[in-house]
């Protein structure tokens, strides 16, 4: 069934309400925090003060003499029986070595290098004697020199003798010497330096986990807060603990936001699933807010220099980038990918430039861990490319959309100068659908208007485009990644005719139960109501790689198409067998299969019912039941894009910026329910908006402590710092998949920083300010406009 036929089908296109809502809303949901099992007991960490140290030693003589301990784990406990935490992604040099991968322990040994590094696990019957445990635990450090800022990193103190030098990996992509050449007979080159700031999620749910062990089936179960639990098990079992695969089970109930700071296999997540069968309990742990801050993966913080060439009207012939990439202390599991693949495939952008040359050194500093964080290379590659774009526009003398749309692409499929293929898109009719969203005609009236009240007024534009699906397979593999990248979908057809689904998609809050459920209804003929999704269930769902890069419905989605396509075969023989008929000549449409050419058609209730109930039945040719499940391989990303244009109003005597209009046109291919897609871009572009005025992690330089360590230093975006939104749509369906949906989930926040920062730099042009980094916080602005006075 292609993407056409499959857009016209009922359901689709509906604003179905979420079936999971009503019971998050009367608080029915089950998260891992409300998940509590028979004989529990509870952990807490013992983290590093210390942003880099050696451990002289660790006494947990007091703390286990306490009321209620149980065990104090330490690095001791852990070393030489199991791996440490492995990395997803390699990434080869430019000189065909491989990347520094340096041990990443459970439990700290010998040496802990960033703040919140766990250096032990303390196990007690209640929370409360733990922390008072944990308070005891005596560790002798010998404080060593911290590096922090990437751009330190080179000359820092070691963090690892596997990379004495600091340094992980050079990685490049693109013909540098056609690039060089193409520069070396430029009419214009724009320069720019930048940086992307480094970004601490904060999910409304922050990560938990029990671990539990079951001596009789020698069987271990992890409840945990996971976007991805069939790889989480995966990684565990194979590379850490070396269980058989089918002796774990990992349960990913509800989840309270992930934004990719739940895809990783974390340290809490090995220690609690060793240390249940260590001590015979289930242990339970959940992290307070200002753990998260210091434990869990951060996102962005790149430095970076951009360049582009051009001819005498702007066109671009060519761009070199160079960028510094902060890993942090240890390697994440799919951190190396990020600042490479993720990032330097991403820089052609919607532009026709023939040639780009990007290079990558990637760092370790004494930090936590950076990662995946929304749209995961995709911001970074936006933010840059973006910013250098208007940069162009305004030393060419061209407006912001000016320079876009003549350099936009116009042919499809484009093959760009950094390895990836567009199948399709309208990048001319996004800008001009956002234009006109955004009232751009009005601008100059507007701008006068807040002049008048000495204010300043800019427009910014921001034209994206993003990969997601992140397949095939054998082209991730091939790019470095140590897993597949596919994804199952089961269809269990009931007697009744309803229907259950098993997806190794995972929701978090993106209504998959309610998608999903649109795209099987719509496809069998039968009401949303009759469908129920089971997903984050290792024990239930036959496997699947999760969700992240906007992967669930192209890639998830379609491996339920491959499932449903199995079950009307089969159905369709069913049928026919009943109605005497070959099944060539049957029809399935709107729940119901009719012969060509006569009146005779049978319901796929009765259809169903035949299959469990197979009094009339083709034994001999086809076995009873009606359960399918397939495996889907992408033969390429999706490629979302769209053009958002945001305006500000700043008072230069405060800073402070006011974000007065932003409008976002978007291409994601077919829609399958319009609010729900409304909902990820939204939510998306207020996550874009907090990094571009508000976010900024900052770890101090000399000792490496977290300074913006909870909710009274990192800044937050809050409703009122929102406009309304304006969205509109364009449709270029996807051409390679049967939903030809392309992704949703990460556009807004791949999109809105540079539409937030180029209106602000179009606002202050008038005062002298040419250049600034994220955030767009008060004080830093005010800071810019006096500089620039002065």
């Amino acid at each position: 069934m292609g993407a056409p036929d499959f857009a016209s089908l009922p359901h689709i296109g509906e604003a179905v309400r979420r079936k999971e809502d009503y019971r998050f809303l009367t608080g029915g949901g089950q998260y891992t925090d409300d998940v509590n099992l028979a004989n529990q007991r509870y952990a807490v960490f013992v983290r590093s003060p210390h942003a880099h140290a050696a451990i002289k030693s660790i006494d947990v003589s007091k703390a286990e003499a306490m009321p209620g301990v149980a065990k104090v784990f330490t690095g001791k406990d852990v070393e030489g029986k199991m791996g440490g935490l492995p990395c997803g992604w390699l990434i080869t040099s430019t000189d065909g070595t491989p990347m520094k991968e340096p041990p990443h322990p459970i439990l700290a040994q010998g040496k802990v290098r960033y703040v919140g590094d766990h250096v032990a696990m303390v196990v007690a019957d209640t929370l409360e004697q733990a922390k008072n445990a944990a308070e005891a635990v005596e560790v002798d450090y010998d404080v060593l020199s911290a590096v922090v800022d990437v751009r330190d990193a080179a000359k820092g103190t070691a963090l690892h003798e596997a990379a004495p030098d600091n340094h992980c990996y050079k990685w490049a992509l693109g013909d540098k010497a056609q690039v060089d050449a193409a520069f070396a007979n430029a009419a214009h080159v724009t320069k720019l330096d930048l940086v992307n700031n480094r970004l601490i999620p904060n999910a409304m749910e922050p990560r938990a986990a029990i671990g539990s062990y079951n001596r009789a089936s020698d069987e271990y179960t992890l409840y945990v807060s996971n976007q991805n639990p069939h790889v989480e098990r995966l990684l565990m079992t194979a590379f850490v603990l070396g269980l058989p695969e089918h002796k774990v089970r990992v349960i990913a109930p509800d989840v309270g936001g992930g934004f990719g700071s739940k895809i990783y296999l974390y340290a809490e997540d090995v220690c609690l699933t060793w240390g249940a069968k260590q001590l015979n309990c289930a242990i339970k742990w959940t992290a307070e807010r200002n753990e998260s801050f210091v434990s869990d993966a951060h996102g962005r913080d790149h430095v970076s220099h951009a360049e582009m060439a051009m001819d005498k009207d702007g066109k671009f012939l060519a761009m070199r980038v160079h960028t510094d990439a902060n890993l942090g202390a240890y390697l994440s599991t799919f951190s190396t990918a990020i600042p490479t693949i993720l990032y330097g495939t991403l820089l052609a952008g919607q532009y026709t430039c023939p040639q780009i040359y990007v290079e990558v050194d990637a760092w370790f500093t004494n930090t936590a861990p950076v990662d995946a964080y929304r749209g995961a290379g995709r911001p970074e590659a936006t933010y840059l490319l973006e910013r250098l774009v208007s940069r162009c526009g305004w030393d060419m003398g061209l407006s912001q959309a000016d320079i876009r749309k003549r350099n936009f692409i116009t042919q499809f499929p484009y093959q760009t100068p950094v390895a990836l293929q567009y199948d399709t898109g309208d990048f001319h009719a996004c800008m001009d659908k956002a234009q006109v969203l955004a009232d751009v005609d009005g601008f100059d009236a507007r701008r006068k208007a807040s002049e008048a009240k000495g204010f300043k007024r800019g427009i910014g534009y921001s034209s994206y485009i993003e990969a997601c699906g992140l397949a095939p397979s054998n082209i991730a593999g091939a790019l470095g990644a140590r897993a597949g990248l596919f994804e199952c979908g089961e269809v269990r057809v009931h007697p009744t005719g309803s229907v259950t689904v098993f997806t190794g998609s995972h929701s978090h809050g993106q209504g998959h139960e309610t998608t999903f459920a649109q795209v099987v209804a719509a496809r069998l003929g039968i009401a949303v109501d009759a469908v129920d999704i089971v997903h984050g269930d290792t024990g239930r769902v036959p496997f699947g790689m999760g969700t992240y890069g906007s992967r669930s419905l192209s890639v998830g989605g379609s491996a339920i198409m491959k499932a449903l396509d199995k079950i009307e075969v089969k159905a369709k023989k069913i049928a026919a067998h009943l109605m005497e008929a070959s099944d060539a000549d049957v029809e399935f449409a709107n729940g119901e299969f009719t012969v060509k050419g006569t009146d005779k058609k049978v319901t796929f209730g009765q259809v169903a019912l035949t299959a469990y109930v197979p009094h009339n039945y083709p034994l001999d040719k086809l076995e009873p039941g009606l359960d399918e499940t397939a495996f889907y391989d992408p033969t390429n990303f999706t490629y979302p894009g769209g053009t958002h244009i945001c305006e500000v109003e700043i008072d230069p005597e405060t800073g402070v910026t006011r974000i007065d209009r932003f409008s976002a046109v978007d291409d994601f291919g077919n829609i399958v329910n319009p609010m729900i897609v409304e909902g990820q871009v939204h939510g998306g572009i207020a996550q874009g908006i907090g990094q571009a005025l508000l976010e900024r992690c900052v770890y101090d330089r000399e000792t490496g402590q977290l300074l913006t360590g909870s909710f009274m230093d990192y800044t937050m975006p809050r409703a009122d710092d929102f406009p309304e939104f304006k969205l509109g749509h364009v449709c270029t369906p996807c051409t390679h998949n049967p939903l030809g949906s392309k992704g949703c989930g990460e556009a807004g926040a791949i999109a809105s920083p540079p539409a937030v920062i180029n209106a602000v730099l179009d606002a202050l042009h008038g005062v002298g300010v040419k250049d600034f980094d994220m955030p767009a916080s008060p004080g830093r602005v005010w800071e810019a406009i006096q500089s620039a006075k002065a």
